[in-house]
């Protein structure tokens, strides 16, 4: 009998700190950064974001989504058997210990289950939920929670209008389950570390101090021309191998980073504008967080239902890209 892995529970988490455009132009006005709402809005979309407290990590950020996911899964902590978290922002310098295993203890979970942190930048949750399609359909584990995870505003440079306008903090989650009934039903994913340079945060640590920018740095346009060509390129993989069409898609989640890049992408794949979910307006670009922060959006709203067929796609620095292609 075959093994599907699907998701049976979502949940989300905003910070409580909500910054406008308006308030963020004016916080930039006094270092003297000029910026304006109505150039915000026309360049990405971008209405208001969240940002951590000072005193909010990552962990903190995902526990609450995963508590939330969990609940909606009728699951308790113990019966997960692995974690999977996307993040570029982790608790700790050097990534270590992970921040999945940070919020394996925060969780209270005690079964010795394996914790884990995926780095693909904004495609991250893609690629998190494909291992943990890949690690179900193995037998290996029954219900493993998937979170993307980010505290972006730490590594933004708030005298770079380009860039400091565009993220926000977050976190959301999912619990995939063992299931006899199809769920995820492709999942493709592509690397190309030759664009690496077009999308990072190029500094590096060397003997306790930073050498180069600790800041992210992005060249708008070389990444919006390269993520419209591949979104739509690995949507149609991923339909192409669960023998399926464009039309027989319900709802498109893509990653909210930019209105235009979202409404090219679905111009391209042939679907209204309405089949596509959109939070970019009230999250902006949350990387890993954002697919999962819109799915949990639209499932509690009602607009994701069972029997659904979901488009999660995803694209962010590495260079890397992929989408998953599930029912709900």
């Amino acid at each position: 009998m075959t093994t599907y892995s699907k998701i049976v529970g979502t949940g989300s988490y905003l910070p409580t700190k909500r910054v406008t455009n308006h308030e963020l132009a004016a916080q930039l006005a006094e270092q003297g950064i000029e910026t304006s709402d109505e150039w915000i809005v026309t360049r990405s979309g971008i209405s208001a974001r969240h940002y951590a407290e000072p005193t909010q990590l990552s962990s903190d950020l995902a526990l609450a989504a995963a508590q939330r996911a969990l609940e909606a899964a009728n699951m308790q902590p113990n019966d997960i058997d692995l974690i999977i978290l996307a993040t570029s922002t982790p608790d700790h310098l050097g990534g270590f210990p992970s921040t999945a295993c940070v919020v394996q203890r925060k969780l209270g979970i005690t079964n010795g289950a394996p914790a884990m942190d995926v780095q693909a930048v904004c495609s991250g949750f893609v690629y998190a939920m494909s291992v943990a399609d890949s690690f179900i359909k193995s037998g290996a584990h029954k219900n493993v929670l998937v979170i993307g995870a980010e505290v972006f505003s730490r590594i933004l440079d708030f005298k770079d209008r380009t860039t400091c306008v565009l993220f926000g903090d977050g976190a959301g989650a999912i619990v995939m389950s063992a299931s006899q009934e199809p769920g995820v039903l492709a999942t493709k994913l592509h690397a190309d570390g030759s664009h690496g340079h077009i999308l990072c945060v190029p500094g590096s640590v060397n003997n306790g101090a930073v050498a180069g920018s600790a800041y992210l740095y992005m060249d708008g346009p070389a990444v919006f021309k390269l993520a419209v060509s591949v979104l739509d390129k690995v949507a149609r993989e991923a339909l192409e191998a669960a023998n399926m069409q464009s039309s027989d898609v319900d709802w498109l989640v893509p990653h909210q980073a930019n209105i235009r890049i979202m409404q090219g992408t679905a111009k391209k794949m042939g679907l209204p504008l309405e089949k596509m979910v959109v939070t970019v307006a009230e999250h902006g670009n949350t990387s890993a967080a954002s697919i999962p922060l819109a799915l949990d959006q639209a499932v509690r709203d009602g607009r994701i239902r069972p029997g659904h067929t979901v488009m999660m796609e995803g694209v962010g620095g590495g260079f890397t890209w992929g989408a998953v292609l599930a029912r709900m």
